[in-house]
């Protein structure tokens, strides 16, 4: 997994509301669009024509799963924080306040006791 540019997409769309409606609206264009307008700039200056997704990478991030996204690397509270703000108000509201992070925990359950996946490049 690249694991700098799933982590750059997850930390980038979390620190902007319009980005998480987009990508909560729509995923798959969402992170077509992101590649384009966003993921190809290393600063304010310098672009990049190197770094893309892989097509699992692509399509985790396209269909929000975030379990997959975190067994291959992504970075816990990045990943945490972005489907948060994606699904916790509606999860808190159908069922109760920290439903979303329940369910997430129990999807992750599964990895108690194993070592955390590597965040090395």
């Amino acid at each position: 997994m690249s694991k700098y540019y799933v982590n750059k997409f997850l930390f980038t769309i979390d620190r902007d509301p319009e980005w998480v409606a987009s990508y909560k609206d729509d995923p798959r264009g969402t992170v077509e669009r992101w590649e384009k307008e966003v993921g190809c700039w290393l600063n304010p200056s310098e672009q990049t024509s190197w770094l893309e997704f892989t097509a699992e990478e692509h399509e985790a991030l396209a269909t929000h799963d975030y379990v997959w996204l975190f067994e291959n690397g992504a970075h816990f509270f990045l990943n945490l924080t972005l489907f948060i703000a994606l699904f916790d108000e509606e999860y808190a509201a159908a069922k109760g306040p920290l439903a979303f992070q329940t369910e997430m925990a129990q999807k992750l359950g599964h990895w108690t006791g194993r070592d955390y996946p590597s965040v090395a490049m």
